[in-house]
């Protein structure tokens, strides 16, 4: 079965690296399973896995209010006057259960807001779906199977040893 090569490495952003949520803009676009696989894999990344591991693992629980957030969006261009997901990731333990103890519940809520604010809007909504751990209603395709087989994660969404 040929695999549409073009895919894998169109952004729609300046910068060289796809958002998060341009990934899973191209899982949902992608016709086929393989296709979908492919193009998680050859877009793999630490912030990628955290994301939807937040979203599929159910010994994940956010901490954070269901549902909408009340947020100023950030509608600049995709990859420019905003942050990444990317680089934001490495703060997404604050708003899991037994990730931050110290900071007081108000002040991680607040802490969210102002990240969401900063992220492209797509990035944005992409996240507050993956803290509902709704990824799989948005994204068509975007499977627990899928996720676990592109990432090589045993039940408990952890790395099989090859």
């Amino acid at each position: 079965m040929a695999v549409n090569k073009n895919i894998f490495n169109t952004n729609t952003n300046s910068s060289g690296t796809l958002l998060i949520s341009e990934v899973l803009d191209k899982v949902h676009k992608a016709k086929t399973k393989a296709d979908k696989l492919k193009i998680l894999q050859a877009n793999d990344s630490a912030p990628l896995r955290m994301v939807i591991k937040s979203s599929f693992d159910p010994k994940i629980e956010w901490i954070l209010p269901k549902g909408e957030v009340p947020i100023k969006a950030n509608d600049v261009p995709a990859g420019t006057d905003h942050t990444r997901l990317h680089s934001e990731s490495r703060k997404l333990y604050r708003f899991v259960k037994g990730g931050d103890a110290d900071t007081p519940q108000y002040k991680k809520e607040l802490m969210f807001v102002q990240m969401l604010e900063g992220l492209h809007e797509s990035e944005a909504r992409m996240l507050v779906n993956a803290k509902d751990k709704s990824l799989h209603k948005v994204y068509k395709g975007l499977s627990k199977d899928l996720v676990k087989q592109a990432f090589n994660w045993n039940e408990d969404f952890n790395r099989i040893d090859a």
